[in-house]
């Protein structure tokens, strides 16, 4: 086990590991942690110095920070460096010790070399490497410990290696959240006949001593009335081959067999699986709970009785998340009354059993929590964190009633999931179930990530809950959409003049109003009012390019590249003396300097006078030859910029 400890020392701790109970009932919940996660054997490695001084830091720590999942890093670490160590110094690991500044290298060599062993990416050594830090660092923190400081310097840095990437869990598809909340409903009204009916039986039956070992309501009147124990089971029950039929398919495994070795222990099971819930009936409790509030696993699996007040009109809760150290109030209103009758289902039996499917209320889901669970939570009275609190039968013949471990495979949620016929695409984890409500919440608030992150911060939403499909679906939607608006804004967006075409004697009142302008400012366009030298401007006053209300700032430079003007045939000469003026800016700027300040000016300019005739144009020289045709140009036109 450890070195360090009398042997009464280490099962008293381990024991105590094992069956955490609160002082007072109250303090930090101390998980379930199987005895052989917590065995480490100094004597198993040739630096069993080393190891004892590792596995008593490891399980002080565990016994005062409540670890759970996450013990394994700690057993791993301890396992893997202590193996290293007897390979690397062979008989010399003997003197082994986190006191020897001599021990440095190796640890280096150690953890530097951990990615070897695993997949690229992988997460794990840089796990491994912290758990070792952390003890390193526990054990220099004692005053009566000895670290070398060495040693102590390299716990207390970073580790050496990188982190690994972890790919995150995309939520469940709609399908299957809806099919896993009708299975879960399923399940906990299975679960609430198979109990009625075992107490029902229970009831009918007597003491085995008066009655019979091998009757079931007898078995179960004793184990209800707590007359026998799985353990009077397996010293006075027959041998197999001595049961009747109901008991042998009681014990039988699916496919219909036994096995001599194991039915007395099935049997034990079975029948106290009759009387209270296992931890596979509550697997429904924790998704129907999680699919109500919106809360983690933890949180709804973490509040007992005591944390339950009844509303008119739901229910309020106190949710603890150890992860955060939240202990908050939470209240859960009912849904308004369906305006149609809930739907019905056949039982095993073909009777027709009314589903509470539909509604998805706190409050209904945990008054039959209190039901199902009230007489295995009468037995486990130091139990009193959470309602989540089943029987079982353990190796031994102990029947425990204790919280309830979803940790177990055989008794996890993908088990359950896939007993109940649910079919599961990707990893089967409850996790996901908890990001498919976060994903119906930020859909219901139109995206906000401050209304969707209501009990975490922003950047936790951001960077784990809106990684899944769905939110990155709609994500894409968005930009597309907004994409989509601006691409039509440019297309439907006037960037150069429009151009009247004809000839001058051909352009009436009637022709500009009838191509979009009003009366007033064809009138004006006529009359030469609104003539801003290159061209004629419909609103001098609306310019894009200055503020509402105020003349344009940029005529008549910009005319060009304007959705206001208006060029008639009347400004054709004034149009080839700017030509004439650009292709002189152009001869001595860079192309660049040109294209970037008079770009689009000079290639609206020339395709104006492409659409010119021959006659016209020349009749635009022989006003400007004459004359008669003149162009103002502010200074600005004459300054050449670099940029």
């Amino acid at each position: 086990m450890t070195v360090g400890r009398t042997k009464q020392e280490r099962e008293r701790l381990l024991a105590a590991l094992e069956n955490p109970v609160p002082a007072g009932g109250v303090g930090p919940r101390v998980v379930q942690i199987p005895r052989n996660l917590l065995c480490i054997d100094p004597a198993a490695y040739v630096c069993s110095r080393l190891a004892g001084q590792l596995a008593d830091e490891w399980v002080e720590y565990v016994a005062v920070t409540a670890l759970g999942s996450q013990t394994k890093y700690y057993r791993q670490a301890i396992d893997s460096l202590c193996r290293y160590v007897d390979t690397a110094l062979g008989p010399a690991a003997e003197k082994a010790s986190l006191s020897d500044p001599e021990l440095f290298d190796t640890l280096v060599a150690w953890e530097t070399a951990l990615p070897e062993g695993c997949e690229p990416g992988s997460t794990v050594p840089s796990a491994l490497a912290s758990a070792m830090h952390l003890l390193i660092v526990r054990r220099d923190d004692h005053r009566d410990r000895a670290v070398a400081p060495a040693l102590a310097r390299l716990g207390r840095r970073a580790v050496l290696i990188g982190t690994g990437e972890s790919t995150e869990r995309d939520e469940f598809a709609r399908k299957e959240k809806r099919a896993l909340v009708r299975a879960a409903w399923q399940s906990v009204h299975a679960t609430r006949k198979r109990l009625d009916d075992g107490w029902a039986l229970a009831a009918t039956g007597r003491h085995p001593d008066q009655g019979s070992w091998t009757s079931i309501p007898d078995l179960l009147w004793g184990l209800a009335h707590e007359q026998i124990t799985p353990g009077d089971m397996r010293e006075t029950v027959p041998p197999l081959r001595q049961w009747p039929a109901p008991l042998q398919a009681l014990a039988a495994r699916p496919d219909g067999t036994s096995s001599r070795s194991m039915a007395r222990f099935q049997l034990c099971r079975r029948l106290v699986a009759q009387l209270y819930p296992t931890t596979l009936d509550l697997q429904a409790f924790r998704v129907l709970l999680m699919d109500a509030t919106g809360h983690a696993s933890e949180e709804v699996t973490a509040f007992g009785e005591s944390d339950v007040e009844f509303l008119p009109k739901g229910v309020r809760l106190t949710l603890l998340k150890q992860r955060a150290g939240w202990r908050r109030h939470r209240a859960f209103r009912d849904q308004a009354p369906a305006a149609v009758s809930p739907p019905q289902d056949d039982d095993a039996e073909g009777r027709p059993v009314t589903l509470d499917m539909p509604r998805r209320e706190a409050s209904e889901v945990v008054r039959q929590l209190l039901d199902l669970t009230a007489r295995a939570r009468t037995n486990a009275a130091d139990v009193t964190d959470t309602l989540f609190v089943r029987a079982t039968v353990r190796g031994d013949y102990r029947l425990v009633f204790d919280r309830w471990n979803p940790a177990v495979t055989s008794e996890g949620f993908g088990h359950w999931a896939e007993a109940m016929g649910v079919e599961i695409q990707g990893d089967r984890h409850i996790g996901r179930l908890r990001k498919s409500t976060k994903v119906e919440k930020a859909i219901v608030t139109g995206g906000r990530i401050s209304a969707a992150a209501d009990d975490h911060t922003e950047e936790t939403f951001a960077g784990h809950y809106a990684q899944g499909t769905t939110l990155r679906i709609m994500s894409g939607r968005t930009i597309v959409t907004a994409q989509q608006h601006w691409f039509d804004q440019a297309l439907t967006r006037v960037d150069g003049p429009t151009v009247v075409a004809g000839a001058e004697s051909e352009v009436e009142s009637d022709l500009l109003r009838a191509a979009g302008l009003s009366v007033q400012e064809a009138e004006d366009i006529m009359n030469g009012q609104l003539d801003m030298g290159v061209s004629h401007c419909r609103s001098p006053r609306q310019s894009p390019f200055g503020r509402p209300g105020e003349l344009c700032p940029v005529a008549p430079l910009s005319c060009l590249e304007c959705g206001n003007a208006w060029i008639p045939p009347s400004n054709l000469p004034q149009l080839l003396l700017f030509r004439t003026h650009l292709e002189h800016v152009r001869s001595r700027l860079p192309p660049q300097v040109f294209d970037k300040v008079w770009g689009q000016r000079w290639k609206n300019l020339r395709a104006v006078l492409e659409d010119r005739t021959p006659t016209e144009l020349a009749q635009a020289r022989e006003h400007i030859e004459a004359s008669r045709a003149t162009l103002d140009l502010p200074l600005s036109a004459y300054t050449e910029f670099d940029a």
